[in-house]
């Protein structure tokens, strides 16, 4: 399934007005969500071989942003989260680390300390996470608190109220205004698709958050009954690849939110080889966000090394 960008013109006068903005979004084709269903349900059904199956797994490890947002979060749970993203596999240190920690605004700086010259950045959830209901100012001081924490990336939620009811400029300054204060941090602005309603709200919302400078765009919270599915990311990949086609500026794409296993973080690789190509197969690109996925691909990895699979024991509880 192929989709058209609409005609860019002047760029700076798509955002000039509210009306201007809603012109535009509105003016984006409409989804034929039976055919994006169906090309996501193929592209799920490709075979993976085992040579590229142990690429696979390798790689989507290397894509994860490894998460915990609890309430019941304490200092020690992050540091063994970080020491198990950088050395997820204590017995073969060929396992590449994780791209990420995710984690809230006041745990930055615990993960900053324990990751340290690693490599794996810190992710941190700000603007009012996950219901995005505070005023901009408390947003944007989450965010400063986050990045002076030491957060390398920061992943924010719109105002999905503000969204459905049509108040798109809103939205698009607050993203603005939160991307101003990341500094050099890269920013993942959160839609809640399982909130959106529509297949047509996730095409205008990933074109306004893309306008506004999001530096990813991605699907969930994970704290919602609808999080990541095929279809809403395979959408989000056809944005991306479309605004890169029309300003020549690349977006990554972060799923999160259910998935578990192995076999779903290839169906999603998959994906990405499909619609976007080897431009997007890094962890520069794309991530998933999630905190059991990586205990299944380390299971399978051992298998495909060993032939057989370890005891329960064999990863750690998270």
């Amino acid at each position: 399934m192929t989709s058209q960008s609409p005609p860019l013109t002047a760029l700076a006068d798509v955002t000039a007005s509210d009306a201007a903005l809603r012109r535009f979004l509105h003016g984006l084709p409409g989804v034929d969500g039976v055919g994006l269903e169906a090309r996501a349900a193929s592209l799920g059904t490709r075979s993976v071989k085992t040579t590229a199956k142990a690429y696979a797994i390798d790689l989507a490890i290397s894509m994860i942003d490894l998460t915990t947002l609890e309430g019941a979060d304490t200092p020690g749970k992050v540091r063994s989260l970080s020491a198990k993203g950088m050395t997820p596999d204590p017995t073969d240190r060929g396992t590449p680390s994780v791209a990420a920690i995710c984690v809230y605004p006041d745990m930055a700086a615990v993960a900053k300390e324990a990751l340290g010259t690693s490599g794996v950045r810190v992710a941190s959830v700000a603007t009012a996470f996950p219901a995005g209901r505070a005023a901009l100012p408390v947003k944007l001081a989450d965010t400063r608190d986050a990045v002076a924490a030491g957060a390398d990336e920061i992943d924010m939620v719109i105002d999905r109220g503000a969204f459905l009811s049509g108040r798109y400029l809103e939205v698009f300054e607050e993203i603005r205004a939160v991307k101003e204060v990341c500094g050099t941090a890269r920013l993942k602005v959160i839609f809640e698709t399982g909130e959106l309603s529509t297949y047509d709200n996730i095409r205008r919302v990933s074109w306004l958050a893309m306008l506004a400078g999001a530096d990813f765009v991605k699907t969930s919270t994970g704290k919602v009954a609808v999080n990541a599915t095929p279809a809403n990311t395979l959408l989000l990949m056809e944005a991306v690849r479309d605004f890169r086609a029309a300003t020549g500026v690349q977006v990554g794409v972060k799923p999160a939110g259910g998935i578990r296993t192995t076999k779903d973080a290839i169906k999603y690789l998959v994906m990405v080889n499909e619609t976007l190509g080897d431009d997007w197969l890094s962890n520069e690109w794309f991530r998933f966000g999630a905190s059991s996925l990586l205990n299944d691909l380390l299971m399978q990895r051992q298998k495909l090394r060993t032939g057989r699979y370890s005891g329960p024991d064999y990863v750690t509880v998270d």
